[in-house]
């Protein structure tokens, strides 16, 4: 049987540049979506996990964040002076997750449907999997306008190409991040290293999703969570 991860990397440290104004006093985790803050969307999910370790990145506007984070039992891992991107900003926040593989999950995302973590936590096989990438068909997708991230094929490998779209919320193993020597990076590069061996897979979503990047994403999420 394979060992699920018992730790958890929310990823909150960005500019949210998209949101315009609304990010102007406030970090993008914090607007609220549904009368309540995005990051705690996310945090619904992750407490039905309950994993041993939960770690938000933090940067921008990083006094708010750990404001309202750390009474809720997050660990912060605060990217001072610069910002690390998602792979750099996942390896400085190794020694607070402690453990291998790892779950993490971006926080401007809302997802109508079952808990996409618990769904990978069941899918997860480490023997043949380095990394396990919870994505959307196309057409379950809302305020998205790409054709895709990936295609999969029977067995849920994948690579790129357009039909799936990557939702923000994966089972990763951590091993790789070592041999980066650039100290901001994004994971797409571990990624790539991934899909080279053929151990980067897919599982599709069986709910909805909506992506909350710019400020009309607001009111289509809204909509979406009215209709569940």
């Amino acid at each position: 049987m394979t060992r699920s991860p018992d730790a958890l990397m929310l990823f909150a440290a960005g500019f949210g540049t998209r949101m315009g104004d609304l990010t102007k006093d406030r970090p993008k985790p914090l607007i609220e979506v549904a009368g309540k803050p995005l990051i705690d969307h996310a945090l619904e999910f992750v407490n039905e996990l309950n994993p041993q370790h939960v770690v938000a990145n933090l940067h921008y506007r990083a006094d708010q964040l750990s404001a309202h984070l750390a009474p809720k039992g997050v660990l912060l891992s605060n990217e001072a002076p610069d910002i690390l991107e998602t792979g750099g900003g996942l390896r400085a926040a190794l020694p607070l997750l402690v453990t291998n593989p790892v779950f993490t999950m971006n926080s401007d995302a809302i997802w109508a449907g079952p808990n996409p973590l618990t769904l990978l936590q069941s899918a997860w096989d480490s023997e043949r999997m380095d990394a396990l990438l919870m994505c959307i068909p196309t057409s379950q997708t809302i305020g998205h306008t790409g054709q895709g991230d990936f295609i999969a094929d029977q067995d849920g490998r994948i690579t790129r190409g357009h039909g799936l779209v990557y939702g923000g919320a994966q089972i990763l193993k951590t091993d790789g991040l070592q041999a980066f020597p650039q100290k901001a990076f994004s994971l797409n590069l571990l990624w790539d290293q991934m899909l080279d061996q053929d151990r980067l897979f897919a599982l599709e979503y069986p709910g909805r999703w909506c992506d909350v990047g710019r400020p009309e994403g607001i009111a289509l999420a809204e909509g979406l969570l009215a209709d569940v």
